[in-house]
């Protein structure tokens, strides 16, 4: 294996200790990363402010419109991905956005906004075409 991709979470006692980490392929580590770039922050990442989505500047907002939200989330991350993600090329995303009744203890239920990603591009080291799929509800962010 000419390059080696590590399984996340890290193990980071198996580092300092030089014992074998965990690796996995690499629609799997771009797969990891594009999960990391959605669940982080704008300026949470202190070496790099535009490491993130905008989910997290639009999670408490009341936007009414789910067309302007979908736009908002795909053009951040799609802005993301082409800045940070260099392994794939033909990026395309797709957001879609269902408002879901949570009903948990069969007493009480709540309306949450429920969004899916697709993320479609091209691996450029193999050519192959990758995908990935997502879904989390907003409002507050869970996953």
């Amino acid at each position: 294996m000419r390059y080696k991709y590590y399984k996340l979470p890290l193990n980071a006692t198996s580092f300092i200790k030089n014992k074998p980490i965990n690796v996995c392929n690499i629609q799997e580590s771009i797969a990891n990363y594009i999960h990391l770039v959605m669940i982080t922050r704008f300026g949470e990442c202190s070496f790099d402010d535009s490491l993130g989505c905008a989910v997290w500047n639009i999670d408490f907002n009341n936007i009414s419109s789910d067309n302007k939200l979908r736009t908002i989330v795909a053009e951040s991350l799609l802005k993301s991905l082409r800045t940070h993600e260099k392994r794939l090329f033909n990026l395309e995303v797709d957001v879609e956005i269902k408002q879901e009744e949570i009903d948990k203890n069969k007493k009480k239920s709540r309306i949450k906004k429920r969004i899916y990603i697709l993320v479609d591009g091209v691996i450029k080291k193999t050519n192959e075409d990758f995908n990935y799929k997502e879904h989390f509800y907003i409002a507050p962010l869970s996953y």
